[in-house]
């Protein structure tokens, strides 16, 4: 029998999980923990970790898991950007949730951008107080505005397909083009001086941390709404909030947060906001903050719990890495094995 230690565990995550792995042959054990240097002690007796987008496997805690004689992490996600893989090479093999529900991110994306222009979430609680003032509520038609979607992946495709549903202009950035859909591919400099919108469907890497700064804003149109629904760091927040301010950006949806490995997934509503930048961008009225729920799908949990255990199965049982990620392979920009073994 496999051993799994999960952390970062959520009454969600359990139903999946429950419903795949004893078909494998797989036991897993759930720690509400986030997994760091401080828990990592916790993965002692396990074959395996599962983990999650907030939870920090940098090269301490990677060395401490290999110490504890763990060979696989698991992420039950697509990002990897928490971990270092370059600590991970030759000790523990990493394996991911490359596409668990591309639609179920683009459709929250689009649900947020029709909130926030057509004030949904005003209209709601006004009525609530049975005031059904029409006062403040006019928005705009998304017919023929041009959107700017960064990264073309599933996800991003997904989005441009609901938006092309809608009528509207769209244009894209993407250092490796998907030249069979018919996008209008244009420069990341054009994309920002032609979007009304622009929504965020790239991996975080060196190149695109901080994609949305005070320069790129500086290039955009005036009245500009800003998605993110990919990772939080791709925006520089403070420049966000000077945006906001200059009212140079009209409005900002956003499902991640550059700092929201302590805050969200867990209910702060007793305590006081300590990160300055995210209580000023919830006070904002033209920015809807969202916890990292794009995901949240029943099908997409589904999909991520089956895909999770079938590459946890697969190392321990077939000695393949379908789903593997790791620091030669991303230096190399493919994988020199193929998928069909290990990558060392």
């Amino acid at each position: 029998m496999t051993k799994v230690a999960l952390f970062d565990s959520k009454n969600y995550d359990l139903p999946g999980f429950e419903k795949y792995a004893p078909e494998k042959d797989i036991e897993i054990k759930y720690f509400e923990a986030k997994l760091c240097e401080d828990t990592a002690e916790l993965a002692k007796g396990f074959d395996c970790v599962c983990v999650f987008v907030n939870d920090e496997l940098d090269a301490a805690t990677v060395e401490k898991l290999y110490s504890y004689g763990i060979r696989l992490i698991a992420l039950r996600c697509a990002g990897f950007n928490n971990i270092d893989t370059r600590a991970a090479y030759k000790k523990i093999h990493i394996v991911r949730v490359p596409a668990y529900s591309p639609q179920a991110v683009a459709e929250h994306a689009m649900a947020m951008l029709l909130t926030s222009v057509r004030r949904i979430h005003k209209a709601y609680n006004r009525t609530r107080d049975f005031n059904f003032s029409l006062s403040g509520f006019t928005g705009f038609e998304l017919k023929d505005k041009t959107v700017g979607v960064i990264g073309t992946g599933k996800i991003g495709m997904q989005f441009i397909e609901i938006c092309r549903g809608f009528k509207m202009n769209v244009i894209a950035y993407d250092p490796f083009p998907n030249n069979k859909n018919g996008i209008n591919y244009v420069s990341l400099d054009e994309l920002f001086t032609s979007s009304d919108i622009i929504s965020l469907h790239c991996p975080l890497t060196a190149e695109t941390e901080k994609i949305i700064n005070e320069n790129s804003i500086s290039k955009m149109k005036k009245g500009v709404i800003i998605l993110n629904t990919s990772r939080g760091a791709l925006i520089n927040s403070a420049a966000l909030i000077d945006g906001i301010k200059d009212k140079k950006i009209g409005a900002a949806c956003l499902d991640v947060y550059e700092e929201e490995s302590d805050i969200f997934f867990e209910d702060k509503s007793g305590h006081i906001m300590l990160d300055d930048n995210l209580a000023r961008l919830l006070s904002m009225p033209n920015v809807l903050v969202t916890s990292h729920q794009a995901f949240l799908t029943e099908e997409a949990l589904d999909s991520i719990a089956c895909t999770t255990v079938n590459n946890i199965n697969s190392f321990f049982k077939n000695g393949k890495c379908e789903n593997e990620i790791c620091y030669h392979c991303e230096k190399l920009g493919k994988c020199t094995k193929e998928r069909e073994e290990k990558c060392f």
